[in-house]
């Protein structure tokens, strides 16, 4: 019986010795799907990839590894976009489903193979999950209104009233502004944003911003000017 308390004592230890690896993982993990608290769901799926990893590694050492590698891996693919970032390079959010969890996939498999371990048949099933997912959320957003896209709140500097307006053609953001040169002080504030000056449509100014690797995310707004002291901005998803 002493014998057995004596085991018991020197093995109990291992396990946050053997385990530490995962915990700092997921938690760093989470710190980072945390730039996405604004869509749950996308924070969801950049945590996926981290949390069957260190379900599935053995090996502390490839664990730790590959565990960086998609830390990095999340971590472009959530802040740029929520540094409100633009351009080609950076993702946009439907890719967190689809295309994240694929790369993250076959990272695991290399580091899998990389460890001596088989593939397990967790990453194609995760992959699929990602494309499953990401069909459905265009679907159940295919008429439903843009969010804010870095044109809502609008600048501080005017009295701003928001509102969504549908049509044929689906549904768009509406943003009325009142206040001293309404329309350059609502450009000035889109620009930052990374909207760029684009083609105009029936003589409508129109600024366009872009993001997405492979498949892109274009928004679209257009500044019609009502008054000396009044804009209203239109912006839509193409």
């Amino acid at each position: 019986m002493p014998d057995a308390e004596v085991a018991d004592q020197t093995t109990a230890p291992s396990w946050p010795r053997q385990r530490w690896w995962r915990i700092a993982l997921v938690v760093a993990a989470i710190g980072v799907a945390a730039f996405s608290w604004e869509q749950p769901v996308v924070a969801l799926f950049g945590l996926l990839p981290t949390l069957v990893w260190c379900v599935l590694a053995k090996s502390p050492r490839t664990g730790m590894i590959v565990g960086l590698v998609l830390l990095v891996l999340l971590a472009w693919f959530v802040v740029p976009r929520a540094l409100d970032l633009t351009g080609r390079w950076v993702p946009a959010s439907i890719e967190v489903y689809w295309f994240h969890t694929t790369l993250a996939a076959v990272v695991c498999a290399v580091g899998m193979l990389a460890g001596r371990q088989r593939p397990s048949e967790l990453l194609p099933t995760m992959v699929v999950i990602g494309f499953v997912a990401a069909g459905g959320i265009l679907f159940l957003h295919k008429d439903a209104p843009p969010g804010d896209e870095g044109v809502a709140p609008g600048p501080s500097r005017l009295t701003v009233v928001r509102t969504v307006a549908c049509g044929s053609g689906g549904c768009w953001g509406l943003l009325e502004a009142t206040g001293d040169r309404a329309t350059e002080v609502m450009r000035d504030y889109l620009v930052p944003h990374g909207y760029t000056p684009a083609s105009e449509i029936d003589g409508v100014p129109r600024l366009c911003r872009r993001t997405g690797v492979l498949v892109t995310h274009e928004v679209c707004a257009e500044l019609r000017t009502l008054s000396a002291t009044a804009v209203r901005v239109e912006w839509y998803v193409n």
